[in-house]
């Protein structure tokens, strides 16, 4: 095998040299100054473990106190920590901040401190939120705190004492260990809060509150008007559910988290007189108070002092008909996040597209009697219109096949070569007797080695998503660096984490990235231009190429990271590709490109009692629930309400008509046909004068923490979470309507009368909120309720507070029905029509032009010595 030459240093080797000064130049775009600025809101548990990680890592920080410039705050309520780096990038999260200090010193991440900190996250976090605001704002007793941590501290109880260890992740205090600590202080501040029966737990709290970083921080921060600062600031925020009623002393397990929906009513917590007057005076401002609504010229492009979002979704095959698997875990739960983020006034650029090249496609070519070019037009003009049904709100729908694909392509190509990071090699490959030809992947069968499913494809298992004789890219360092930063700064989702840990676990490996194919970009390199870059290598590149169809100043979203904030929405199959793969090569190319922030994976969906299978046509399709009747939003509602977001859920006929008929018609279609219909009854279709009693002013406090619960979950693309919030807010509208009963009250005198025209009032007001929260779930239901309410344009903004949008006077259109029942016959009808089972297809055999002759029982495993370029490389492990 020839000796890779790096051009860094001149002579020929392996390339380490060259490997390491990539990885200075990759991270050189976020070097710190030497003194970073440091904002700090409030004192509390944030600032507290921020400060205490600054004083560990020993990292010069300037520190303020107060907010963060507005422009560049984060998103929600404004108490979170803000680290302003050298380059002017910010980091919202206080446990990135902290990461960021220690990565900053020289610790390496392990995969049992990113453990302990996800922990913190989803499991201590919520619980201690709702202890400590039990304890400042509800007056609990310090028992009744330590009772909603009992599950928490146990853990760790068991955790130190099952290790021997004097810290959480060693003998030395590491990130997670500061982290756990700033959370749990606040609430306990001394040893003896905790229980004796927890003797390792009490020696490390000991220890950790007695070490200098931690003490000085707590001398910092907790300053005798701490309390009162912290409690006003808990008083204004939505307080964790849980945190009345039902969460008394000895519980025996936390509340639940913030960020999980309420199970029942029961387990609402009691609001607060702030959390009502600040309700109340949000009302009272009106619509006036909203931002007005950004309108992007277009091209859309980046704007200085914005948050530019960037939201890709994966690429779909164009060899095949999306079914609903593919459409919920790619481009319909980026279409809803990339709305929701319009919303908000941030600027965002959506860009998909048909990914064209390589096997499949030649193989249903073959199948079809068609020209690849054929039956990439064929199929690209399927998946539009499907898209264009469901509502999918691309600002640009390209494909990979087009020219600026094969020159960004290329390009990248010839920098990564020229750096050194391209090696040559033979591969073996399986060769058909009859045909004369290397065989690809896709045209091969057979049982996985590794989970020994047998029915693999030859480049990937479909059952385990194991990728077959295939070798990985070679950048390790420069990558695993960048994934520390983008793990500490961004949201990636639980398995994206978890499958990119795995491979990074098991050492990476040279990846071919050329294949004998035709159709296919080609290789510019001479020895090698008889063959094509393979998909794993080309689809993603895809990205940059419609961005580049969709405008030539594409570069300003794609070489921009300081500006543009990068999200990926994928199924947990393409993860490799995304966090691996592309950015091992864009970070080899070295050419300031924007790398992935937020990485969004779903699980599979399945098919009643079946799997969907793209290859082998199982399942329903798109084209198929166009032809149902049952309209475009109700299946994005089903589809998003199921998303597969920590585990695979299954699409069921009978539990669609469920949701249809109990969520969609008897919630929250009953609950907004009513709003407008009183309107129109009783009050001649104008909006009645609202007198704003006790009850109403507590409605508005309960909705406005619903909205702000949405924000929450949406700003970490918890989508299918968020939807509970708005049937939560349709609930609490049915039930204000069923109290107040404004049918009664309108026959009676003049109070009664007034009483049903502020609860009409008040109700259509939410049904206009609620029309707002519904735009990217549900867009033409959105826009009915818009059309029937003649809610102002300028309305459709979203924000942390619930105002009276449709004030005394407004004059609302016609009301009529958003949904219609479904029939039990009817979906009956449906299930058997589309079936629920898997039907095992024969993979059509190999056909190449221009005389096909089917491949037999004859295929033989020949070495081929058939030369490959293989991708960027670096130390194997």
């Amino acid at each position: 095998m020839p000796s890779p030459r790096c051009p860094q240093d001149g002579a020929g080797g392996s390339g380490d040299r060259c490997s390491r000064e990539i990885r200075v130049r990759a991270c050189s775009r976020r070097a710190l100054r030497a003194a970073m600025r440091l904002r700090l809101p409030v004192r509390g548990p944030a600032a507290l473990k921020v400060l205490a990680a600054a004083a560990a890592a020993a990292a010069p920080v300037e520190l303020q106190w107060g907010s963060p410039a507005r422009e560049r705050a984060p998103p929600g309520p404004g108490a979170a920590p803000t680290l302003e780096l050298e380059s002017g990038a910010l980091l919202f999260s206080p446990n990135a901040i902290c990461q960021f200090f220690f990565l900053r010193r020289g610790d390496a991440s392990t995969d049992l401190g990113t453990q302990w900190l996800e922990w913190e996250a989803t499991e201590l976090q919520p619980a201690a939120t709702t202890a400590l605001y039990g304890r400042l704002v509800l007056g609990r007793t310090m028992a009744e705190a330590v009772g909603v941590l009992r599950e928490p501290l146990t853990h760790m109880e068991q955790s130190l004492a099952r290790t021997g260890t004097a810290f959480l992740t060693g003998e030395a205090p590491s990130v997670a260990d500061v982290v756990v600590w700033g959370t749990l202080f606040p609430v306990l501040q001394e040893e003896s809060s905790v229980p004796a029966e927890l003797p390792a737990l009490r020696t490390w709290f000991r220890t950790m509150t007695l070490s200098d970083p931690c003490r000085a921080a707590a001398d910092t921060v907790l300053v005798p008007t701490a309390l009162s600062e912290l409690t006003s600031h808990l008083r204004q925020q939505p307080g964790p559910r849980g945190a009345g009623a039902g969460a008394g002393a000895g519980s025996g397990s936390p509340a639940p988290s913030p960020a999980s929906p309420p199970e029942d009513e029961g387990s609402e917590r009691v609001l607060t007189e702030a959390e009502i007057a600040a309700a109340t005076d949000a009302w009272a401002r009106g619509a006036a108070a909203l931002p007005k609504p950004w309108r992007p010229q277009t091209p859309v492009l980046p704007v200085e002092g914005m948050r530019n979002i960037l939201i890709t979704s994966a690429l779909p095959y164009v060899n095949n008909v999306p079914h609903l698997g593919n459409i919920i875990g790619c481009v319909l739960s980026a279409d809803t996040f990339a709305r929701y983020c319009r919303l908000r006034n941030w600027n965002t650029l959506y860009v998909c597209g048909t990914d064209e090249y390589g096997t499949a496609t030649e193989t249903r070519a073959v199948q079809e009697g068609l020209t690849p070019r054929e039956v990439c037009d064929k199929y690209h003009r399927i998946h539009g219109d499907i898209y264009a049904w469901f509502g999918i709100s691309f600002d640009y729908f390209g494909r990979t096949t087009t020219p600026k694909q094969t020159i960004i392509a290329q390009d990248i190509f010839r920098r990564l070569l020229a750096r050194g990071f391209l090696l040559q090699d033979t591969v073996e490959q399986l060769r058909c007797q009859l045909c004369c030809r290397f065989l690809a992947d896709r045209f091969v069968e057979g049982t996985c080695p590794m989970c020994g499913y047998g029915e693999a494809r030859g480049d990937q298992c479909d059952k385990c998503g194991k990728l077959i004789n295939a070798v990985e890219l070679k950048l390790q360092q420069p990558l695993e660096q960048w994934l520390e930063l983008s793990w500490a700064s961004g949201h990636w989702t639980p398995n994206a984490r978890h499958i990119t840990r795995s491979w990074l676990r098991e050492g990476l490996r040279p990846r071919c990235i050329t294949r004998d194919l035709q159709w296919g970009t080609p290789v510019p390199l001479d020895g090698f231009r008889d063959k094509v870059f393979y998909v794993w290598f080309d689809a993603p590149i895809g990205y940059l190429s419609i961005t580049a169809n969709y405008t030539d100043q594409w570069e300003r979203w794609w070489k921009n990271p300081e500006q543009v904030e990068l999200y990926n929405f994928m199924a947990k199959d393409n993860v490799p590709f995304h966090s691996v793969i592309f950015p091992c090569s864009l970070l080899g190319a070295d050419d300031n490109y924007t790398l992935v922030n937020h990485l969004i994976a779903t699980e599979y969906l399945n098919y009643e009692d079946g799997k969907f299978s793209k290859s082998r046509g199982v399942g329903v399709f798109g084209d198929m629930a166009m032809d149902t009747g049952i309209p475009a939003d109700v299946w994005r509602f089903y589809l998003l309400y199921l998303r597969p977001e920590g585990q695979d859920s299954s699409f069921c006929w009978s539990d669609l008509m469920l949701k249809n008929n109990a969520e969609l018609l008897n919630n929250l279609g009953n609950f907004i046909n009513r709003a407008g219909m009183f309107v129109c009854k009783f009050f001649g279709g104008t909006v009645p004068s609202m007198v704003l009693a006790p009850e109403d002013k507590r409605l508005l406090a309960r909705v406005t923490l619903e909205l702000h619960q949405y924000h929450q979950l949406l700003e970490r693309v918890r989508i299918r979470d968020a939807l509970r919030c708005i049937l939560s807010i349709s609930r609490h509208g049915n039930q204000y309507i069923q109290v107040n009963e404004p049918w009664k009250r309108i026959k009676g005198g003049e109070e009664d009368r007034q009483r049903a025209g502020t609860v009409t009032g008040v109700a259509v007001n939410m049904a206009s909120l609620l029309a707002v929260m519904l735009q990217p779930y549900m867009p033409s239901i959105s826009s009915a309720i818009q059309g029937q309410l003649r809610i102002p344009p300028d309305c459709f903004v979203l924000t942390h507070t619930f105002t009276c949008t449709l004030p005394h006077g407004h004059r609302v259109g016609t009301v009529s029905p958003l949904f219609q029942k479904l029939e039990p016959e009817r979906i009956e009808a449906l299930r058997k029509r589309f079936g629920g089972g898997q039907a095992k297809q024969t993979p059509p055999a190999p056909q190449p032009p221009p005389a096909p002759q089917p491949p037999q029982q004859e295929l033989a495993i020949a070495t081929g010595n058939s030369p490959e370029v293989l991708a960027p490389h670096g130390k194997q492990q």
